[in-house]
């Protein structure tokens, strides 16, 4: 992962009959989690302190992960990954990519060390020759494709066709990103190896791979782009409308991945599918990086999952399931630049959680109180809380600065009327400025006094963690809520 900052633009508190609470949540439709997409985790290995790939593997499946990413062959990692049932992308780095190009006699003994020895009881499902190598310093751009090919003939001569064969590329790579409609890559790329390559994946069936991070986009553009788009919280005035197709964006995330799509139409290769193959969002950073911090990677992560496991493509794709992987397993101390670096892992090396945040569809529907599709919609994820032994991370950032709590209308009339009881009843919460003819009670809304029921229980709760959950109804923002005229408080 290489950091570049691509600029992308970012009811009445009476209960209600239990008829009529009925035949509302009738209209709520049953997602359907069919044609979802997939989520994966790459492990990182530039530290000194972590686990035997043995305990890794059995880390893994704990938490219901199916599919890891690596960034070699190392065999000591295929080894344990063998027999559990675990699907495996492997790389082949970039140093070796000019020998790789050079003669497939070479990647003839790649493929058969790193890949037959291994094959089936390993399920190596994709190999990703370099990784994004069109910003490696050490201009390795013209080997690309040339490995690739020989990679894949070797493939071939070994019976292993059925794997797949791509590179990651990094948002970079792109000429124009915003509008997502404008999307383009770079004029001096496209002929020598973005042609190539894309006929490349279009003959073999691969997809392209990419490296999509909203937050070096945020962090580098704090001016333009929200938090809450970067973060998949934006509501729907803070959704972003392409002036060139009119298609509406919740999220950073799936701009940027409609960007690379637009730029394959482009050059008219819109039958290559895409695959994430990393992203994530800081749990620390440094002074400059603004949004790096626990509470934000929880929300970003979670609510990336949510929207990935509940089905549904891009605005421009829709029906284009969303398979990505997470960067990354764990915290990795070795890795140089700036303190984020080290700090994208979801546990820390002694396997603690960094944050706890929902990774399978069975997840999501023990956190929330149902699983909604969200393209196009808003999605969230209850509150982050920190890993015992974790070091608190989390807590400091999720009590740290301003930050309010409201309602997911998205949980329904009945959670929410439920939540709201609580939190006005044996809560504690102050409930007086949404009574009749007080401050708060327009909009006369269940989500809209929910929403100040909940800040005002959890602003009293000293923004602790857990306190603005409510069994999935609530979500933490990082803006002022906007209900009418009335001002929500951020502490007592």
């Amino acid at each position: 992962m290489l950091c570049f900052h691509q600029l992308q633009s970012m009811a009445p508190l009476n209960f209600l009959p239990s008829l009529l609470l009925s035949l509302l949540l009738s209209h709520f439709p049953t997602p359907s989690l069919s044609d979802t997409g997939s989520i994966g985790i790459n492990y990182g290995r530039v530290a000194d302190n972590l686990p035997q790939p043995s305990k890794v593997v059995q880390l893994l499946k704990t938490q219901g992960m199916n599919r890891v990413k690596l960034y070699d062959t190392d065999s000591s990692v295929l080894t344990a990954l063998s027999g559990s049932d675990i699907r495996v992308t492997v790389a082949l780095p970039n140093e070796q990519l000019s020998s790789a190009a050079a003669a497939q006699s070479y990647t003839d003994s790649w493929v058969q060390s790193n890949i037959a020895a291994f094959y089936p009881s390993t399920q190596i499902e994709a190999i990703a020759v370099g990784n994004e190598v069109f910003a490696d310093p050490k201009n390795t751009t013209v080997y690309l494709v040339p490995a690739m090919q020989n990679v894949y003939n070797s493939l071939v001569k070994y019976n292993l066709s059925s794997i797949k064969v791509s590179s990651p590329i990094a948002l970079s790579a792109l000429q124009a990103s915003y509008p997502s409609s404008a999307g383009s890559f770079k004029s001096d790329l496209i002929e020598p190896v973005i042609k190539p390559m894309l006929s490349f994946l279009q003959k073999t069936g691969s997809p392209l791979m990419a490296n999509v991070y909203p937050f070096f986009a945020y962090t580098g553009n704090t001016d333009v782009i929200s938090l809450d788009y970067a973060l998949f919280n934006a509501n729907q005035s803070e959704a972003q409308v392409d002036s060139g197709n009119g298609l509406r964006y919740n999220s950073l995330f799936e701009a940027q991945i409609d960007a690379v799509f637009a730029a394959m139409k482009a050059l008219q290769y819109n039958d290559v599918k895409l695959e994430v193959t990393e992203t994530g969002w800081p749990s620390k950073g440094d002074e400059n990086e603004a949004g790096a911090g626990g509470a934000n990677a929880a929300a970003y992560n979670g609510n990336l999952v949510r929207r990935v496991l509940t089905g549904g493509g891009t605005p421009l794709r829709p029906n284009e399931p969303l398979n990505v992987f997470l960067f990354a397993l764990f915290n990795e101390d070795q890795k140089p630049g700036p303190t984020s670096e080290r700090n994208y892992g979801l546990f820390y090396p002694n396997e603690d959680k960094v944050y706890d945040i929902p990774l399978t569809v069975e997840g999501l529907s023990n956190s929330s109180s149902e699983s909604t599709p969200v393209n196009g919609s808003k999605t969230q994820v209850p509150t982050p809380t920190p890993a015992a032994g974790g070091g608190g991370d989390v807590s400091a950032a999720a009590t740290a600065g301003q930050t309010w709590c409201v309602a997911n209308g998205k949980a329904g009339v009945q959670q929410l009327q439920k939540g709201l009881d609580y939190a006005c009843g044996e809560g504690g919460a102050d409930c007086r400025p949404i009574q009749k003819d007080a401050t708060c009670f327009d909009p006369n809304t269940v989500e809209a006094h929910a929403s100040y029921a909940f800040n005002s229980y959890y602003q009293m709760k000293s923004r602790g963690p857990g306190t603005c959950d409510f069994s999935g109804a609530a979500y933490v923002v990082t803006q002022p809520p906007k209900y009418g005229t009335c001002e929500f408080p951020t502490g007592y």
